[in-house]
């Protein structure tokens, strides 16, 4: 049987640890309200009140109508749902979506999908600190334009976007607008209208909630099309036998991020500032990447030039750390970040980045730990890297 080693998790953008009370919620489901929740019994109707219950209070917290959730199972289908559902919505009439070039994977690979099938996608370039003036989605949005998407908080660099003025751009050139919120909701207030928002995707994993579950918000009145067909589930956006006891846990785990949410932000928050000054204390020659302003307080990004942070990672992993070099979405593949060398970092400094971030299970001594092994294993790598990691 498979044992668990003791590990100290910094790689909370990736996934959280399931908080008990979710798991709690979730096996209460399964055990007492395990039907189907579209069956006209008392069994069904059990499950329908769990579905419906969670329904409300995700909507209690991003401050919208119970029937503007449509639950998915995460936020890539969500993301992949906004955009091709609205961009199908529209074939024939309009064929332009905008995004950035620092979106998620499920975002920019479904903007270059679409224009690999015949569509047009503007994919903006940033400031060097992963941000986007309003005036240059203005400036790509043409007469063809049905869509731009623009996330709220980037999953790389905890960078915040000002989504409230990109929205309001989108409604004066009457275009629709979606954001994707998966690295902001239950940690930062949202509040569906003041983001001018029509579409935004949430997902349960981040938030200490299960996986395989999120919901796509989508504004009264708004048509898009379905991406399943077969069924009259979610209102007939979204057929298939709802997820109902993961959708009770990511219900569990926004009730708990409603409670702490002020709190708990200020916490990690000082993790993460006292883990950024201690490696810019000890450890020379770094780079933060992102703002240092506009920021998520859970993620820090660091580049470590003259390292590979894919070594890094797996020799900090040996130690019992968990970190990752970029999004878990595309761990594995070739290259460099395509967010950080959207900023302006070139290929060496962005293979030298390592992303820690925070959630509600990390304490104070987590950041001690990582800083007596990092600074010692920064510089041994430096000097035994080949001339062509260190530069010169």
């Amino acid at each position: 049987m498979y044992q668990a080693r003791e590990m100290i998790y910094l790689d909370n953008a990736a996934t959280t640890r399931p908080d008990p009370a979710v798991v709690a919620a979730m096996d209460e489901v399964l055990t007492d309200r395990w039907g189907n929740p579209s069956s006209a019994h008392e069994a069904g109707s059990r499950a329908k009140m769990s579905l419906e219950e969670a329904r409300s209070s995700i909507a209690r917290l991003l401050e919208c109508n119970d029937d503007e959730v449509y639950f998915t199972s995460g936020g890539t289908e969500a993301d992949n749902w906004a955009l091709l559902g609205v961009m199908d919505f529209w074939r024939g009439r309009k064929n332009h979506l905008v995004t950035a070039a620092t979106e998620h994977h499920a975002v920019i690979d479904t903007a270059k999908w679409w224009q690999e099938h015949g569509g047009s996608a503007t994919i903006l370039k940033v400031d060097s600190e992963g941000r986007l003036d309003p005036q240059d989605v203005a400036k790509a949005i043409t007469p063809q334009t049905a869509l731009v998407s623009v996330m709220h908080v980037n999953n790389e660099l905890g960078t915040i976007q000002d989504i409230a003025p990109i929205g309001t751009v989108c409604r004066e050139r009457e275009v629709i607008f979606h954001t994707d919120c998966v690295q902001s909701f239950g940690k930062l207030p949202l509040r569906f209208t003041e983001m001018n928002a029509d579409l935004v995707s949430i997902s349960g994993h981040k938030i200490h909630g299960p996986k395989g579950v999120g919901a796509l918000v989508i504004r009264r009145g708004l048509r898009i099309s379905p991406r399943f067909i077969g069924g009259s589930q979610e209102r007939n956006l979204r057929t298939g036998t709802e997820n109902v006891p993961g959708i009770a846990g990511f219900a569990a785990a926004v009730g708990l991020c409603a409670r702490k949410m002020p709190g708990e932000g200020q916490q990690i928050k000082i993790l993460r500032d006292r883990l950024e000054a201690l490696i810019l204390e000890k450890i020379p020659n770094v780079r933060i990447n992102g703002s240092r302003t506009h920021r998520s307080p859970s993620i820090l990004n660091v580049s470590f030039p003259g390292c590979e942070g894919a070594a890094l990672l797996v020799t900090l992993d040996r130690r019992g750390f968990c970190v990752s070099t970029g999004s878990a979405c595309s761990a594995g593949a070739a290259g460099a970040s395509h967010v950080l060398l959207a900023l302006g970092l070139d290929m060496l400094s962005a293979q030298s980045s390592l992303r820690f971030s925070f959630g509600r299970f990390n304490p104070p001594e987590d950041v001690d730990a990582l800083m007596e092994v990092l600074p010692s294993l920064v510089e041994r790598q430096r000097a035994t890297a080949p001339v062509s990691v260190r530069g010169s």
